[in-house]
């Protein structure tokens, strides 16, 4: 064999199988892991992007789900490999979080999520060459109300929070240490997490919640926020819902707080799946895609 023949032959093997690496390098997984705290072997997946993540997002399942569950529930990953976002669902306790509120499993046995999630996030933001100040959290539900919690007592690691039919415990503290950017979507006719806030049965026993009015306007006040906010109507969908969305920008240190009030909505992820009949969760609305907002909302929130 004529040695420039050999030597493209050479060639070609070796680029072939350098590009072929590289292209597993490049596309997006899916990994598992466990993580020992505070005596418990904790599981989470970690969907990771086709490129270096320029964020990180904690994805918290409601009560009585996982992670996969709300990997599937939210299809973020979609959004997420189109703008590098390495996005982590753990696993809560018995299917819950310790948000404060003293009924879910985790709360009665005194889970330190606070103290897991953080640890969790430190880990995985070393792990992948996280930019600092790019660490965000949202939830569906309990996770909603976790995401809240973290951002009230870990302000200094969570740029910005999008929780998701979720509020605050009535009494749990939320004194943030700096300004935090805060996406709230919630529907008026939640049948789990009162939009107007009060009894919330969950699997624990009963707990109270705050209304999500009274949420939003906690976040506008910590953040100090000027003026009122401005209101605009997203076009109807014919699905029945009506979503107002009510923005506060003149916050302090460049946050936001933005306010998707679903009228007609159910306890439910905003384009997401329908995951039980309306009859026992309400209606989904299709305005909008809170899996593409939050992204967005995130990726424009993070902090130099």
């Amino acid at each position: 064999m004529p040695w420039a023949r050999l030597l493209s032959l050479v060639v070609a093997v070796v680029c072939l199988a350098g590009c072929g690496a590289r292209q597993v390098q490049a596309a997006a997984r899916d990994q598992s892991g466990t993580f020992a705290y505070g005596g418990l072997n904790r599981t989470y997946t970690v969907h990771v992007p086709p490129g270096p993540p320029v964020g990180l997002v904690l994805s918290l399942h409601g009560g009585g789900g996982t992670g996969t569950g709300q990997q599937g529930l939210t299809d973020f990953d979609t959004i997420a490999d189109t703008s590098n976002l390495l996005v982590v669902y753990p696993d809560g306790y018995d299917k819950s979080w310790g948000d404060g509120r003293g009924a879910a499993p985790a709360d009665r046995r005194r889970i330190d999520d606070v103290g897991f999630l953080v640890a969790l996030v430190s880990k995985l933001q070393n792990d992948f060459g996280v930019p600092h100040g790019h660490i965000f959290a949202t939830g569906m539900s309990n996770g909603g109300f976790m995401s809240n919690r973290l951002a009230c007592e870990r302000a200094d690691l969570f740029a910005a929070i999008a929780p998701v039919s979720g509020t605050l415990g009535v009494g749990v503290a939320c004194n943030p240490s700096r300004p935090v950017s805060v996406l709230e979507a919630h529907g008026t006719t939640d049948p789990v997490v009162p939009f107007n806030g009060g009894d919330v049965r969950g699997r624990g026993g009963m707990s109270h919640a705050i209304s999500a009015n009274s949420m939003v306007d906690k976040w506008r006040a910590a953040d100090g926020c000027q003026g009122a906010p401005t209101a605009r109507v997203l076009p109807d969908v014919g699905d029945g819902t009506l979503v107002h969305r009510f923005a506060s920008t003149s916050c302090a240190a460049g946050t936001e707080v933005v306010f998707y009030q679903i009228d007609n909505g159910g306890h439910t992820w905003p384009g997401g799946k329908q995951y039980l009949p309306k009859v026992v969760i309400g209606a989904t609305t299709r305005a909008f895609d809170a899996s593409q907002v939050i992204a967005q909302f995130f990726l424009a929130h993070g902090r130099d």
